[in-house]
């Protein structure tokens, strides 16, 4: 069991997760890919529960991407249709876990539905102190990143007062720390537009298990990995061995 082998002292604050493979394993099963997605509820519930868990203080899910509106409209709206219904399914759980719900992209976009059900239940959660449960939606890193040139901008802001603590200032992650881990499912090793500033320095863990077969325990095993490498951040080993 990975879970027995994390030194919870020295958990990551902040892991991310790209839950691929819905459509690829509802194909498998020979089911629409909206199964796969309906399927990907159970392994949302039982990871989010995991961070919890093991005391994990932050965890975002890729839920949505500003590019999934591309998709074929019947899928865009069960999918619309599936998280509004998992929202409210879904509070009680988060209430029960004292986990707290955020949500960031450019929500705005999401139907009215949904963004009165999102706010509903991060306005019911907002006391909650264990974990925080951050929802990507209608969200890409290049949107994001315009987004806080647009509000810098418009606020008028100094060229000379323009620094990396600044902008981390104008994303939709203010207040986060950067995850230090990026989860992958499906076996796909590509990025996808996914929080580019804040990873710079964030270790990539791909798994090939499909996003609706993830659990717990996978998530335990990707946090053990990242426990065994070294972490240099342009640096060499033996600084760090100096440092320590």
């Amino acid at each position: 069991m990975y879970k027995d082998e994390i030194d919870t002292d020295k958990l990551p604050q902040h892991v991310a997760i790209t839950m691929d493979g819905n459509g690829r394993w509802a194909k498998s099963k020979g089911k629409f890919r909206v199964f796969g997605h309906q399927s990907g509820v159970k392994a949302v519930r039982d990871t989010v529960e995991g961070a919890a868990e093991i005391g994990l203080k932050y965890i975002t899910l890729y839920a949505f991407s500003t590019e999934n509106w591309d998709r074929p409209k019947r899928e865009v709206n069960a999918l619309m249709s599936l998280l509004v219904s998992t929202i409210n399914k879904e509070t009680k759980t988060l209430l029960n876990n004292n986990i707290r719900l955020e949500a960031i992209g450019n929500i705005e976009e999401l139907p009215k539905k949904c963004q009165s059900e999102l706010k509903e239940a991060i306005e019911k959660t907002k006391h909650g102190s264990r974990t925080t449960l951050i929802l990507a939606l209608s969200y890409s890193s290049r949107w994001e990143i315009i987004n806080a040139i647009k509000q810098i901008v418009k606020n008028k802001v100094s060229e000379k007062n323009i620094n990396e603590e600044l902008f981390s200032q104008y994303l939709t992650t203010k207040g986060v720390p950067n995850p230090e881990l990026l989860i992958r499912t499906s076996g796909e090793q590509r990025i996808s537009n996914f929080l580019l500033w804040q990873i710079a320095y964030s270790e990539l863990y791909f798994t090939d298990i499909l996003w609706p077969e993830f659990r717990r325990e996978d998530l335990f095993e990707a946090i053990y990995k990242f426990q065994q490498r070294e972490r240099r951040f342009g640096k060499i080993s033996e600084q760090l061995k100096e440092k320590n």
